[in-house]
């Protein structure tokens, strides 16, 4: 009875191990103000250690049974694995988001994916395994969002320009933000009294051109929104 406890205290440390591995990679996104923290990470890691522990011991009394009844007992420590990794899906699922020609969530989703796969490793034992993984996973999280600038993505903005009065509007916009490589996507037209136009445009910005640039290329009163 003594060896089976020394071997649950053995599980019950990888699930800690896996456990404090999930914090450190939720608390980099937790810092980044994304949907799955902490908690969702840690959570993911330790439900993944303990169902990698139940899929290879959990059956080892069925195994030893059949073995002194002689019977043919075969067990596939895979299975429980292979369904982890596709069954965490829906966890990622939900932290994406899609906002017109905007996705969000794409990283996180992959991190709590990830996450379950640490939790697997350091739950079928390979504890070196799992820990280097988790510093990869960080590191590399960390880095790629340094300020790089062959890194940094275009943003998407509303540009709205108020009481626009002449003709073709759109055409002499569409010329002069490809001057500056500003892509088009959407444009929302609301007529008024005397031929006065609002014109809405959805715009992917470079991050090197700053809000207050592009305002001073419109002749007419505008504002942008990063709220679309």
């Amino acid at each position: 009875m003594e060896l089976f406890e020394v071997q649950y205290l053995y599980y019950i440390v990888r699930i800690i191990i896996a456990g404090l591995c999930g914090c450190l990679i939720g608390y980099e996104r937790k810092v980044r103000s994304k949907g799955a923290g902490i908690r969702t990470h840690c959570v993911v890691a330790c439900a993944a250690a303990l169902m990698m522990i139940i899929s290879k011991y959990a059956f080892y009394d069925v195994a030893m049974q059949g073995m002194m009844l002689g019977a043919d007992v075969r067990l596939d420590p895979s299975r429980v694995a292979s369904t982890i990794v596709s069954g965490v899906g829906f966890l990622g699922a939900g932290t994406i988001f899609v906002n017109k020609n905007k996705i969000s969530g794409l990283t996180t989703a992959a991190g709590i994916w990830a996450t379950s796969g640490v939790g697997m490793a350091i739950g079928s034992g390979m504890y070196v395994v799992g820990i280097a993984a988790t510093v990869i996973i960080v590191v590399s999280q960390i880095f790629l969002h340094m300020d790089f600038k062959f890194l940094q993505q275009d943003r998407t903005m509303k540009l709205k320009v108020f009481n626009v009065t002449e003709d073709h509007y759109q055409t002499k916009v569409r010329e002069l933000l490809l001057e500056y490589n500003i892509q088009l996507h959407e444009t929302k037209i609301l007529r008024q009294n005397n031929n006065v136009k609002t014109y809405s445009f959805i715009i992917d910005v470079p991050s090197d051109i700053q809000e207050e640039e592009l305002i001073s290329l419109i002749d007419y009163d505008c504002e942008i929104s990063t709220n679309i």
